[in-house]
């Protein structure tokens, strides 16, 4: 079989120069491998591309930690989190990083030293980051794993769930978004998804935007959530950098096979704040405005409270509550409710109201239903 084009496949030192089997099998076993590789499987990587590689968005690649910094562990697949050491090798995808309160990072363009921007496994090159985090935990690429074929493994190949061919009955959909990174989006959700449960509903949850990790899909299962996925599951190794086509078909294939899971109710977290490139142009789509019926917003303090909810409503979004990091603060709650006619509620409060609205939303679409199958037989 001939070598892929401008690739260079190199074997390990241990195996002789052929394609029979160029990659040291015990190498990949004894790698710590990252949350975000967690749906490829490994037996399928033969070869090492290394040389004159250019990465790219997805790409599972072999690393060598050189320092340790802001990320001293990895997450792995289960969920653990796995100490970093000088020497290490790990499995991680490359792909961008967008975090206002720890890095802004990019794919390189080469298989130069970079580093790990986030701990469920994202390799990339950190430009900036916030003062109050370390450095980033510094790797050395060793080559791009590929299969037998040599074609670099990427996560888009691998995607858990595909576009469904037919139209699936749309559940009650609610969207919690927020002021920014660390408004307690995720908390929200899962407050929400806990209190709908208790109420006997089957919930359905996603994070539709953001960087790979398990954190946020712990705390949704761990509430209660019947069915999680995350973009990862689509294929994609984080969000940031990804057009408005891509983002909205990734959207539309999440809600859609959580709504064939017969979910009475889908929970959608949208990450960072209204203002971030990705966010805006999400919920500035067509299929988005049509898929949510509501929105929690979230946010830390009363002025982006109030912010955000005006921007919201200024682009046709209905909003049924704030909630969010807010609530840490009985004095910014209070002053957040002298210029916001909106409820203020703890997440579990939020989730109450959903239910209630749900409620209203089944009767409705069921008197819509009953109307139409009596006109039609009219005819």
């Amino acid at each position: 079989m001939d070598k892929p084009t401008g690739l260079s496949v190199t074997p390990s030192p241990a195996m002789p120069d052929s394609r029979g089997d160029p990659l040291d099998r015990d190498r990949i076993t004894k790698a710590k491998v990252s949350y975000n590789a967690r749906n490829i499987p490994l037996d399928i990587a033969r070869f090492l591309l290394q040389g004159n590689v250019q990465p790219k968005a997805g790409d599972l690649v072999l690393a060598r930690i050189l320092s340790i910094g802001q990320h001293q562990r990895l997450e792995l697949p289960s969920g653990r989190r796995a100490g970093l050491h000088v020497g290490d090798e790990v499995i991680v995808c490359y792909g961008a990083r967008y975090a206002p309160d720890q890095f802004e990072a990019y794919v390189p363009d080469s298989l130069e030293a970079c580093h790990l921007v986030a701990a469920g496994g994202i390799a990339a090159k950190s430009i900036s980051r916030h003062r109050r985090v370390k450095a980033a935990t510094a790797i050395m690429p060793v080559g791009l794993l590929a299969d037998g074929r040599g074609k670099p493994i990427n996560l888009k190949d691998w995607p858990v769930v595909k576009p469904v061919s037919c139209k699936p009955k749309r559940p009650f959909t609610v969207a919690v978004v927020g002021s920014s990174m660390n408004a307690g989006k995720t908390t929200t959700a899962a407050g929400v998804i806990h209190a709908l449960k208790q109420r006997g509903l089957s919930v359905g949850a996603t994070k539709v935007t953001g960087t790979g990790a398990g954190g946020d899909r712990w705390k949704m299962i761990d509430a209660g959530a019947d069915q999680v996925l995350d973009f990862t599951d689509a294929g994609l190794a984080s969000t940031f950098g990804v057009n408005k086509r891509v983002l909205a078909s990734t959207f539309r294939c999440l809600i859609d096979n959580l709504a064939l899971a017969r979910s009475d109710v889908i929970v959608v977290e949208v990450a960072d704040g209204l203002f971030q490139k990705e966010t805006d142009a999400l919920l500035s789509s067509g299929i988005f405005k049509a898929s949510v019926d509501t929105l929690i917003f979230a946010a830390r303090e009363s002025l982006a409270a109030k912010a955000g909810v005006d921007s919201l409503r200024r682009r046709g979004f209905p909003i049924s509550a704030v909630s969010g990091a807010i609530n840490a603060s009985p004095l910014a709650r209070r002053e957040a409710e002298t210029v916001i006619d909106l409820p203020l509620l703890m997440p579990e409060e939020a989730g109450d109201l959903l239910y209630e609205q749900f409620q209203m939303t089944r009767a409705s679409r069921q008197s819509d239903a009953t109307v139409n199958v009596l006109s039609c037989a009219q005819r």
